[in-house]
């Protein structure tokens, strides 16, 4: 299992894969995944990378590390797409305004801040 993780790219290193499923981020058909797990075509991946959680569906098994390419033909990739969020309206400033003022940066970390 880490080294199918590894070799399509799902995480950085082997080492990463082995901790991802050791510390139970890892489950194939609904089941917790050990490092030695073995997958084969037609199951289904659940990993959590980073802060998403990654659904694949196994296509091929392959042992060794290919290019980027090759790797997304190994998986298809059920993840569902995240909620859109709402967008945050940028501050913007006029170019050439210069340098903010005090009380501009006042205002501008308490709007990064969220106060406002």
């Amino acid at each position: 299992m880490d080294r199918w993780l590894w070799a399509v790219r799902l995480t950085k290193t082997r080492p990463d894969a082995a901790a991802a499923c050791r510390g139970g981020h890892v489950r194939v058909n609904d089941r917790p995944a050990k490092p030695a797990t073995t997958v084969s075509p037609g199951d289904e991946v659940r990993a959590r990378v980073g802060d998403t959680t990654r659904v694949v569906e196994v296509v091929r098994v392959i042992q060794k590390r290919v290019g980027a390419a090759d790797a997304t033909a190994c998986f298809i990739d059920r993840t569902p797409a995240p909620p859109p969020e709402a967008a945050a309206p940028v501050a913007r400033r006029d170019r050439g305004a210069g340098r903010p003022t005090k009380r501009e940066r006042r205002v501008l970390d308490q709007f990064r801040a969220g106060k406002l």
